[in-house]
């Protein structure tokens, strides 16, 4: 059994809600542990991971967030550097599974974070747990 981290960044509370029930059902479904952790918004998720993996009470990670499009390019920047924040995570050998949606609507977010439809979030902690996997693997 290992023990994973959720960090969410809570900004849409019902969207929010179906990715961290997709993604605690999963590791539930496989036995694992695991805490939330709520940061501000998808920009400070990298971040927050990377801080709570040097405390070495956690075996992986689920990233949670949803950005939804808007009128300005800070749509592009938060999407953008939150993956790039998430892939050099993952790239320095933590295991992270990517659930940070990146919508052009509501709608299309509804659609990806439901459990019973995409569920995203599942996919993420699926994600997450390969990745464990993969390192102890090769550790």
């Amino acid at each position: 059994m290992a023990k994973f981290l959720i960090v969410e960044a809570r900004f849409y509370d019902h969207l929010n809600d179906m990715l961290v029930k997709g993604a605690g059902d999963v590791l539930k479904a496989n036995g694992h542990e695991f805490e939330v952790m709520v940061v501000p918004g998808a920009l400070e998720i990298p971040g927050a991971i990377a801080m709570a993996a040097e405390s070495g009470r956690y075996d992986a990670f689920v990233a949670i967030g949803v950005v939804i499009r808007g009128e300005t390019y800070h749509f592009e920047i938060v999407a953008g550097e939150s993956a790039r924040g998430v892939m050099a995570l993952t790239m320095d050998g933590i295991p992270v599974g990517n659930g940070i949606l990146t919508t052009e609507n509501e709608a299309q977010a509804i659609v990806r974070a439901d459990p019973a439809q995409s569920d995203k979030g599942g996919e993420a902690a699926k994600a997450a747990i390969a990745l464990l996997t993969i390192r102890d693997q090769y550790a």
